[in-house]
């Protein structure tokens, strides 16, 4: 089975392309997307990127993962990147992402993440999709609210990020909850 591309008013979300290394080295490697992250290094290294590209289509076929650069339809423009971390025996999957800083404070992250909930509840089948973010980080926890995922809870110095402690706000939603959304 092929990977989707899945398209919105704004944006299309289409798998990675070894072509888009660079941007995601430039975009991601952003010290600000990096302090709001747990997976993205600064500096980013060279060849990090085609590394992390490479692995996408393999977790796909594997049902383990699927990757979407999130591209601006009107400029063909990489600006970010969402996922979907997938465990089948509990039909369930925790959503990342990430934006360029360009591209913050313009709904993107909403508009991808909301049809990336759609593809996994439609498509994958899943039953639950959950998120978490650094609570120092509150843009992210909006994000999860506008899609329609539930706060549930807070864990405590969770993570050990960048030499310190820090706390994670979780957000879930169930697929009947989403399919009685308006």
């Amino acid at each position: 089975m092929e990977q989707p591309t899945l398209v919105t008013a704004r944006l299309m979300l289409r798998p990675f392309a070894m072509a888009d290394a660079l941007a995601v080295q430039r975009l991601a490697g952003a010290p600000e997307v990096a302090d709001t992250t747990l997976n993205i290094p600064h500096p980013y290294p060279d060849g990090a990127a085609e590394q992390w590209i490479a692995t996408h289509a393999g977790r796909f076929e594997s049902g383990e993962a699927v990757a979407y650069a999130i591209v601006l339809r009107d400029a063909a423009q990489l600006c970010g990147a969402i996922s979907l971390h997938i465990t089948p025996r509990f039909q369930h999957a925790e959503m990342g992402y990430w934006m360029g800083v360009p591209y913050w404070n313009h709904g993107y992250t909403t508009e991808a993440a909301a049809a990336l909930l759609a593809y996994g509840f439609e498509t994958l089948n899943l039953h639950r999709i959950f998120a978490r973010h650094l609570t120092r980080n509150p843009a992210s926890g909006r994000v999860m609210q506008k899609i329609g995922m539930t706060f549930e809870g807070i864990q405590r110095e969770h993570v050990l990020n960048n030499g310190r402690f820090e706390d994670l706000a979780g957000y879930g939603i169930l697929r009947g909850e989403w399919k009685g959304r308006d």
